[in-house]
């Protein structure tokens, strides 16, 4: 977890009412400025943990397996939580909500990055053309990924569990005070737990290494967010959304 001397949230920025439009418009500036360094170095990271790979000879993924379908369907996933945690960051009362909106904010553009250097290299998409989630196998199948589109997949979905609808996101925009911290931590917490089976399969079934990696860092980050998430609703008397 950040502290208020990472985020650049001290005592004289703790209220958001108190800051002047020089000091918003700085935060703002420097925010951009981390978030384009986040991109940049996401990218390389994706793109030097190719290189053995690419020395090697070895195949690189191809449409719909669980890699790429993994990088695509969590590229979405990611943007989302980057953009409720940019709005967060911005209108947050509660310095602690701030810190953890930073947090999640820099590591998930950072991972962001990687993904979108991946599917870059693989020379495939950046997001998805269909439906979501479809490179997860169903579990009627014989439990065996081939890293190929002729696997037995679970039928694509319209939307994955958690994300936000439009007017969740209009809501967290639009909401003012303590508000925009309960709404949010529902909001990110709901967001985590509905992509945790995706990463959790990722991690046990993609056929990079530095994929699974990738995924289960993932799972162990976002299980302890979620708690951290959980216990700062139950102090501020808020529970949490039902999945959706």
């Amino acid at each position: 977890m950040a502290s208020s001397a990472d985020t650049g949230h001290g005592p004289e920025t703790d209220s958001v009412d108190e800051a002047t439009p020089a000091r918003l418009s700085q935060r703002t500036a420097l925010l951009v400025i981390g978030l384009i360094g986040a991109i940049a170095l996401g990218f390389a990271l994706g793109f030097l943990a190719r290189l053995p790979l690419e020395d090697s000879g070895t195949p690189v993924p191809e449409a719909g397996s669980v890699d790429v379908g993994f990088a695509q369907d969590m590229s979405v996933h990611h943007s989302q939580a980057v953009e409720m945690s940019a709005i967060a960051l911005a209108n947050a009362t509660d310095p602690a909500v701030r810190s953890l909106a930073y947090d999640i904010l820099t590591t998930q553009q950072n991972q962001l990055g990687q993904m979108q250097g991946w599917l870059a290299l693989w020379d495939q998409p950046a997001l998805p053309s269909g439906g979501y989630m479809g490179w997860m196998e169903s579990e009627h199948s014989d439990g065996h990924t081939h890293g190929t589109a002729e696997n037995t997949h679970m039928e694509s979905m319209s939307k994955m569990p958690g994300m936000a609808s439009s007017e969740d996101m209009a809501a967290l925009r639009q909401a003012t005070g303590p508000a925009v911290d309960v709404l949010y931590l529902q909001l990110m917490l709901r967001h985590h737990q509905g992509g945790l089976p995706m990463m959790e399969y990722a991690a046990q079934h993609a056929s990079e290494d530095a994929v699974r990696s990738l995924a289960q860092t993932m799972v162990d980050t976002q299980q302890s967010e979620a708690t951290v998430m959980t216990n700062m609703l139950t102090a501020k008397g808020a529970a949490p959304l039902p999945m959706n």
